[in-house]
């Protein structure tokens, strides 16, 4: 699912937009509301907003810097793309103090270690969670539909905050922490608009705990896309079949896996680290070679377990030779 924040600033003017339009005849504002694609895209500062508005549009701009240019620039553009998107996110700040979302991406762009920003989201938590729920409580709209919808957005910082904590706590070897504020978001957002299920399914892969990833799975079953488990469950099943040994059950698991994916037998040959989404998970489409990419990615804390000869994990170089391809095969683009 992944959060776009394009799609989110979309939303945010949208509701504001149609609040305007109260107490007009229904015909006057449909024609008005009618232009509002328009204006969004031509000349959106002619649209009413808040500063906090005007701070949410720029954290999407820097979001398209960071998240989807940094990653495939190269060193003299990187260097531009980042003081441009630290840029924005400070300007986001100086509009509106509790953008929750540009605090937190600049935090991570100024913390020395995981583990340091870890404990920064863990800290202030409770208080982006308070600050959030206020702005919920505080939602009033005549219309029921854009009320829930105004209420969602205004939880939605806290939502990204638990995420990104999670993600942390895996790769600071806290996968039970990374299990319980996934269960916690879960229940606040029963829809998993974060995906941080994915996130659960590596943590139990990690802590070996089987049993507990078959629960997971049951309970989070409706959740389930097309049908079909997602790279990440499927990877953690792999993981942990691989670790009992359990050889012919892996290559089951393994074929499974490509079979589900386009490219697949590239991907987890070639298996590329992506840097982390700073605003969210990357949004990719759906059971595509990105999705893989991703997974894989972020399965990195499972398939570089044990360094072998060949410089990889020990379950990361048993899926390249599974695959029957080099190592070095890049996957297409």
């Amino acid at each position: 699912m992944a959060f776009d924040p394009h799609r989110e600033d979309y939303q945010r003017l949208g509701l504001r937009f149609a609040r305007s339009l109260d107490g007009q005849d229904p015909a006057s504002a449909t024609r008005a509301f009618a232009g509002f694609n328009r204006r969004f895209s031509q000349n959106r500062d002619s649209l009413p907003q808040s500063d906090a508005d005007r701070a949410f549009h720029l954290v999407a701009e820097a979001t398209t810097l960071i998240d989807y240019e940094l990653p495939f620039a190269d060193d003299a553009q990187a260097e531009e793309l980042i003081a441009k998107g630290h840029l924005l996110l400070d300007e986001a700040i100086a509009l509106d103090p509790h953008c929750h979302d540009a605090i937190r991406m600049k935090t991570a762009a100024e913390s020395p270690s995981f583990e340091s920003y870890y404990d920064f989201l863990t800290r202030t938590a409770d208080d982006v969670r308070a600050q959030c729920e206020e702005a919920r409580a505080n939602t009033r709209d005549e219309s029921p539909e854009r009320a829930s919808l105004e209420a969602d957005i205004a939880m939605r910082p806290y939502y990204r905050w638990l995420a990104t904590q999670a993600g942390k706590a895996v790769i600071c070897g806290r996968n039970r922490e990374a299990i319980r504020i996934g269960e916690k978001l879960l229940e606040l957002d029963p829809q998993d608009a974060s995906d941080v299920r994915f996130t659960c399914a590596i943590a139990y892969a990690k802590l070996e705990d089987e049993a507990g990833l078959d629960r997971f799975a049951a309970r989070t079953k409706p959740l389930v896309r097309a049908g079909t488990d997602d790279a990440w469950m499927q990877l953690s099943r792999i993981s942990l079949a691989h670790k009992r040994h359990d050889m012919a059950e892996a290559r089951r698991l393994l074929t499974r896996l490509i079979g589900t994916y386009p490219h697949a037998s590239a991907a987890l040959a070639s298996q590329k680290e992506l840097p982390d989404g700073v605003f969210a998970r990357l949004a990719v489409a759906p059971f595509s070679e990105d999705e893989l990419i991703l997974a894989v990615s972020e399965g990195t804390v499972l398939l570089q377990e044990g360094r072998d000869d060949a410089g990889r994990g020990v379950l990361g170089t048993w899926i390249v030779r599974q695959t029957g391809l080099a190592p070095q095969t890049e996957a297409p683009r």
